[in-house]
């Protein structure tokens, strides 16, 4: 009788604790599924918070990768022109993406557009040329517009073998070239060239892409060099000019205009009397003979008539945030007459120059040697792209940009280790150009913004190795070996 209530007590305190610990879970638990609903809903908030609100920039890059840079904040800020950046299948491309809302953020007259699916978007496909998997940024103001390529958005550094990024400089470039009304005019010497126009196609179209307008100039038929050219472009002659056309180039030279030659060596020995009284008023003479590079190292696939060499730094490279290099074929040696430097005015600068290994070949038909010969000059250093800046009077200049060569800014196709390519696409030959006529035009709305991605590649010691080795592998196991310890002692008390 006395186990049989002992019995019923204990039973009746199993249910009172029961009892108890149903009511405290069930007050725990709802506890619980309501804090997790509250975190739940804090998140969901803070996700909906965060795609409303315009965070400010904050890149702790030291290039500042990922930000706008000062000169397009300068630019870019003060547009008063609706201006529509419309990116077309970038989905997947988030680095574009978010760097084109910068502008939108800089500017509430920029609005960005996506569209990632073209194939639903027929009459884009149609205008452009463009495939459904092609993808392409479009700038537009009015009915002013500019279309980027992927790869308009980057350039290579051919020392280091680096990509550089240029987006920023592409798309803040396609924006004032969209809402410039004036243009900058530059005239292509077409008579008594070698080549005419065709021949630089690209070039003359990433000129007018950059807010330039190119035009054909035939000086004789025009009577003269037109008051608004910005630049006269002249490139290797088959003939000689005429007296007349002399004197226009030379009363253009004092009036402050600026040129660029891309002139070659005279191999066919022409009589270029004119021409070359036209280049004494710098003082610069262009040399007979091909420069062959004796460097294998700054030589094209073996061909050391196309040599490749470092643009030195120069008042046009000075904003450049990599390195450039240079690659002309079959070019000149250029020359500059010391003596009468103050004379007529004119201060140089070495813009390109080839290594000490170099050598001037004079007989081309009587020598295919790609080895110096006894018939070829003396090896050394020579100059092969040069600017001459001229004072004509005070607060006026005129600058001239001189390359031994025109073939290296053509579309002359090219067989380089199995692959074709246009010469004008060899290393930065396009960059060299487009960045001349900017430094000549005096195009400040024209920048050079490179970004560096360069990444310093970190090598350890042997005793670092061991120490990292140690970290990975042997303290986790020791950390589970005394866990173990641990374990078989508290269960040993027990």
């Amino acid at each position: 009788m006395k186990k049989d209530k002992e019995k019923q007590e204990k039973k009746r305190v199993f249910q009172k604790i029961g009892n108890g610990l149903k009511k405290k879970w069930l007050i725990n638990g709802t506890k619980t599924i309501v804090l997790v609903g509250i975190i739940i809903a804090i998140y969901i908030g803070i996700n909906i918070l965060l795609e409303n609100v315009v965070l400010p920039e904050i890149d702790c890059t030291t290039n500042k990768i990922y930000s706008l840079s000062q000169e397009t904040k300068d630019k870019i800020g003060n547009v008063d022109k609706d201006i529509t950046i419309t990116l077309i299948n970038y989905s997947n491309y988030t680095a574009v993406i978010n760097f084109t809302e910068r502008y939108k953020e800089l500017n509430n007259h920029i609005k960005v557009e996506r569209i990632d699916d073209l194939s639903a978007r027929t009459d884009l496909m149609q205008t452009y040329s463009l495939n459904a998997t092609d993808r392409l940024i479009i700038v537009k103001s009015g009915k002013n517009e500019k279309t980027l390529s992927e790869y308009d958005l980057y350039t290579y550094d051919y020392s280091t073998y680096e990509q550089i990024d240029i987006t920023e400089e592409a798309i803040t470039n396609a924006i004032m070239d969209v809402i410039t009304e004036e243009r900058s005019k530059i005239y292509f010497m077409s008579n008594h060239a070698m080549y005419n126009s065709q021949y630089f196609s690209t070039i003359i179209q990433a000129m007018e892409n950059e807010a330039n307008e190119v035009e054909n100039l035939d000086i004789l038929a025009k009577g003269g060099i037109p008051e608004d050219c910005d630049c006269l472009i002249i490139s290797t002659l088959r003939e000689d000019i005429t007296e007349q056309e002399k004197d226009k180039i030379i009363d253009y030279i004092k009036k402050g205009g600026e040129m660029l030659l891309m002139c070659g060596p005279n191999i066919n020995d022409i009589n270029l009397t004119n021409f070359q009284k036209v280049l004494d008023e710098y003082g610069i003479t262009i040399e007979k003979g091909v420069i062959f590079e004796g460097s294998a190292a700054n030589m094209v696939a073996g061909y050391p008539d196309f040599i490749i060499e470092e643009v030195q730094s120069t008042s046009l490279t000075q904003k450049l945030n990599m390195t450039m290099n240079l690659c002309l074929v079959d070019c000149a040696k250029i020359t500059w007459n010391e003596e009468k430097q103050e004379e007529l005015n004119v201060k140089y600068e070495a813009l390109a120059s080839t290594t000490e290994q170099a050598f001037v070949r004079t007989d081309l038909k009587g020598q295919t040697s790609p080895n110096r010969t006894a018939t070829d000059s003396e090896q050394g250093s020579y100059t092969i792209a040069a600017i001459a800046t001229k004072t004509i009077e005070e607060g006026k200049t005129s600058k001239l940009i001189i390359y031994g060569n025109e073939l290296f800014a053509m579309d002359m196709q090219v067989q380089i280790n199995g692959y074709t390519m246009s010469t004008v696409n060899l290393y930065n030959n396009k960059d060299l150009i487009l960045n001349s006529i900017a430094y000549l035009n005096e195009r400040e709305d024209t920048m050079t913004i490179r970004k560096n991605y360069e990444a310093v590649n970190y090598t350890v010691t042997e005793q670092q190795n061991t120490i990292i080795m140690l970290i990975i592998f042997a303290l986790p196991v020791v950390i589970i070996l005394i866990g173990i310890i641990i374990w078989q002692l508290r269960r040993r008390k027990k």
